[in-house]
């Protein structure tokens, strides 16, 4: 069995869906910390087969939150302080979300305007769906 230290102060993401672990790197910009990370790819789960789990040696403001929500609201956040859990946050998708996504309606203003923020809101909540500010573009992707 594979044996992954713990860490003294961080957070940890579990219940990722498994394989979503680097582009979950990627989108947190992980690589850009300057501290220890570990991805722990199709762990077994008793309640989803297999998970991803990542773990971040770094205080947990290097997070953002509104990123992860939107990518996997079920993802479960624990933050580590002095080698202990004191806190399990968890996901909301947030309201909005900005320079996520990118607005694919080619007369959107995004499409013009370059230096203009690609915002999109959360239009249903029940179904997920968000909409781009400025045309109503209904977001249409895998997450």
């Amino acid at each position: 069995m594979l044996n992954i230290s713990g860490i003294h102060e961080g957070f940890v993401l579990d219940h990722i869906k498994a394989g979503m672990s680097l582009q979950i790197y990627r989108d947190l910009k992980l690589d850009k910390l300057d501290c220890t990370v570990a991805i722990i790819k199709n762990a077994k789960s008793n309640k989803m087969g297999k998970k991803d789990i990542i773990k971040v040696e770094c205080p947990i403001e290097s997070l953002d939150l509104d990123i992860l929500g939107f990518i996997d609201h079920n993802i479960t956040v624990n933050v580590i302080k002095g080698d202990k859990i004191v806190d399990k946050m968890e996901l909301k998708l947030p309201r909005q979300v900005k320079n996520v996504i990118k607005c694919k309606n080619p007369r959107c203003i995004t499409s013009i305007e370059q230096e203009l923020d690609q915002i999109f809101i959360l239009s249903d909540e029940k179904n997920e769906v968000y909409r781009c500010k400025y045309c109503e573009e209904k977001y249409e992707g895998e997450k």
